[in-house]
């Protein structure tokens, strides 16, 4: 079960049953991070590179985190990236002047990995406290997903790339 503590930054963490590289690549492959985050993604694992997802395919624009960067890549050890919340908060979290930070880590811990996510650049007010709070429910399902995917055994997501094998 994922934990979400209350501070300037949220932070939220859990440990999965899974190699440290399987879960690298459920974060940094678009077919990889489709199969627990977002029913569509534009993910380029490269400072610079997008961290897009689209949690409405049919409209880009709305309920997505287009346009979002990564803004630290270090394989399978930390990545980082820029954030939008959904269209509910969209006025206060996510202009270009206003998108909130994501880092998440991985350390393999007894052939398990430890996640953490730590969400930071919230701003003050009502709406503000709001998106925070809905972001806290928000990245532990996130993060249990991921561990419900990963641990299942099933699928592409449970073994290492086409490119990776051998």
């Amino acid at each position: 079960m994922s934990n979400v503590t209350n501070a300037s930054t949220l932070t939220a963490e859990i440990t999965i049953a899974a190699p440290v590289n399987l879960v690298w690549w459920a974060w940094t492959r678009s077919d990889r991070i489709t199969t627990w985050f977002a029913p569509k993604a534009m993910i380029e694992a490269k400072p610079g590179g997008s961290f897009e997802l689209y949690f409405d395919p049919s409209n880009p624009d709305s309920m997505s985190t287009k346009g979002c960067v990564f803004t630290s890549v270090e394989p399978m050890r930390k990545l980082g990236f820029t954030w939008k919340g959904p269209d509910d908060f969209a006025d206060v979290m996510n202009e270009d002047d206003s998108l909130t930070r994501v880092d998440v880590t991985f350390s393999e811990q007894n052939g398990s990995t430890y996640v953490v996510v730590e969400h930071k650049g919230w701003g003050e007010g009502e709406l503000w406290e709001k998106a925070r709070s809905w972001h806290e429910m928000a990245w532990t399902g996130v993060l249990d997903s991921l561990k419900k995917a990963l641990e299942s055994g099933e699928g592409s997501i449970c073994c290492a790339p086409d490119e990776e094998a051998g």
